[in-house]
């Protein structure tokens, strides 16, 4: 098995803003997706947007499991008062707007 992702923009905003040490962007979702946005360009934005609806559409079935092998390390959307649809949800309408 590969441990290349197909969801490198996805993998970039996880990673980076919302690992450990996320509270250096902000407290809330919003805050750090707003770090995330002043940092980083649109294309980048719609990029990370692309890879939640791919993510969506190929693990509809099993999505929080799926979120959770992929990026439990990092994130626990149940923490933030989300599953890991809303969590993506949320996260997909801060980048949209």
């Amino acid at each position: 098995m590969s441990n290349e992702s197909s969801y490198q923009s996805l993998d970039y905003l996880i990673h980076a803003y919302f690992n450990q040490d996320f509270d250096l962007w902000g407290e809330t979702t919003e805050q750090i997706i707003s770090c995330f946005r002043r940092e980083n360009d649109d294309e980048q934005s719609r990029s990370v947007i692309a890879d939640i609806d791919r993510l969506k559409a190929e693990h509809s079935a099993d999505l929080d499991r799926n979120f959770d092998e992929l990026y439990g390390l990092y994130v626990n959307p149940q923490a933030w008062g989300h599953t890991a649809a809303s969590f993506l949800d949320e996260v997909k309408r801060l980048l949209a707007n």
